[in-house]
């Protein structure tokens, strides 16, 4: 495979929905082919809650989420909910052309799962990829994205480290992940609808077995410009490209506005399911 030119852009710390709408504003920039893959870096204020493309909004109870002060954002992509606190979260963008996404949607996730696992290596960290899971194994009823095991996920002692997902369309494939960096991995169990405060404490635990964070295992607070580094190399090592520092072209940053507008901001995108 010949070495590739993908560009990374960097931003500062935004609201989920802004984010949500930047991810997708490049996914359509990439998938035309006005702009080469793009590997982009950020993280999220105030922290932010997101559902799953298809995930319903009465898993969340929205009281408690308020109370905290934290925002709501429904992704583009699959999964359950994330709790989006002290951590990096990455997104790919591509067209279908790249030769990193082809193949099927578990081809292409265990392709670019070497890059986390080289990232997390570049930090002391070695992690496995987990592979293909039956559906009973997924578990798909829990809410929590970091308690259901899928695809490719990566994982350190038998803990969920990254949580990613995958979304195609209008020949583009955008995967985001989130990397949680320090914190209480089971603090977004606070904000989870539950049928008793006992099944809410259950979950707490089960979440605890079931996920970590950088810090956790790496004995150390690795800040999230190192990890960004770390995530940098990683992906350009493992995937054999070249990554260039860029920036949202003047077009993204007017189409990610009138997709704020029109879907992210819009409660009726939010709530409509």
């Amino acid at each position: 495979m010949e070495k590739r030119f993908w560009r990374l852009i960097v931003n500062a710390p935004a609201e989920g929905a802004w984010n949500m709408a930047v991810d997708e504003a490049i996914l359509e920039s990439t998938a035309n082919l006005l702009q080469p893959t793009t590997l982009r870096l950020y993280s999220w204020n105030p922290s932010c809650l997101s559902l799953g493309y298809a995930q319903s909004i009465n898993d969340i109870d929205e009281t408690r989420l308020i109370a905290r002060g934290w925002g709501l954002v429904r992704r583009p992509t699959g999964g359950k909910a994330i709790l989006h606190a002290d951590e990096l979260t990455y997104s790919i963008c591509s067209s279908e052309k790249d030769p990193h996404v082809q193949g099927s949607i578990l081809e292409s996730y265990r392709h670019l799962s070497k890059g986390l696992m080289a990232t997390l290596q570049n930090i002391g960290l070695t992690a496995n990829s987990e592979p293909h899971k039956t559906p009973s194994e997924r578990n798909t009823t829990k809410p929590i994205c970091f308690e259901v095991p899928s695809d490719y996920e990566i994982t350190l002692n038998e803990k969920k480290i990254i949580g990613s997902a995958q979304a195609r369309k209008k020949n583009g494939v955008l995967q985001h992940g989130a990397i949680p960096l320090f914190g209480d991995i089971t603090r977004i169990t606070e904000v989870l609808r539950y049928t008793s405060e006992e099944d809410r404490a259950t979950s707490r635990t089960l979440l605890q077995n079931h996920a970590t964070t950088v810090e956790e295992q790496s004995g150390q607070k690795i800040t999230w410009k190192q990890l960004a580094y770390a995530l940098i190399d990683g992906f350009g090592n493992a995937l054999d490209v070249e990554i260039r520092t860029g920036h949202l072209s003047e077009l993204e940053r007017q189409r990610a506005k009138q997709i704020l507008e029109e879907k992210y901001a819009n409660p009726e995108w939010t709530r409509r399911l």
